[in-house]
């Protein structure tokens, strides 16, 4: 009874060689997906987007560790994952023409105060979305906004359109002791 129990957690049913390819083979159509899929799907998850990806990992399930529900098989599919993932980034790395084609350019969403609708209905960003990720960086709205840039990882860079209230307080605070400096210098 044990020495079954045993067998079938750490008996490969296919091959160690089948045990790797698969991964590998998921993981690069995966990779392509995703990027085919635009950058919203990376970081600008909307509900929708969230289910997809956690029932994507277990669509794929079966096409990596294949009939093989073992223990072993578990831990080769995601240790040849975790491998393939770090060469990967390990390769691209300072290769910045190969990373640019995988992971794409920014996308400029807002220029110079103007909101660039064609590029947001490209991306699958609503005004709304947009709105709450200005939100979500300190901006009370989109007038406030000279320039918004949709990063190939994913995430908005938000650039206001005067200093935001804490660089103009610390400018203060910088001036204010320039002037108490100097103060103190002609005490002397």
């Amino acid at each position: 009874m044990a020495n079954l129990l045993l067998h079938n957690l750490f008996w490969l049913q296919p091959s160690v060689l089948e045990k790797i390819a698969r991964p590998i083979i998921v993981y690069a159509f995966l990779v392509v997906g995703l990027r085919l899929g635009g950058k919203r799907e990376l970081a600008q998850l909307n509900p929708f987007d969230l289910v997809v990806l956690l029932t994507l990992s277990n669509a794929v399930q079966n096409a990596i560790i294949g009939d093989d529900n073992s223990v072993t098989g578990g831990l080769l599919g995601a240790a040849t994952l975790l491998g393939v993932n770090h060469v990967v980034v390990k390769y691209l790395y300072g290769r910045q023409r190969i990373e640019q084609l995988i992971e794409g350019d920014s996308d400029v969403l807002i220029d110079d105060g103007v909101v660039q609708t064609a590029r947001l209905q490209k991306e699958l960003i609503t005004p709304a979305e947009l709105l709450s990720a200005a939100h979500k960086q300190g901006f009370g709205s989109l007038d406030e906004v000279d320039r918004a840039i949709l990063e190939p990882g994913g995430t908005i860079s938000f650039f206001g359109k005067q200093p935001s209230l804490e660089a103009t307080r610390h400018a203060e605070v910088l001036a204010e002791l320039k002037r108490l400096s100097t103060q103190v210098s002609a005490l002397r």
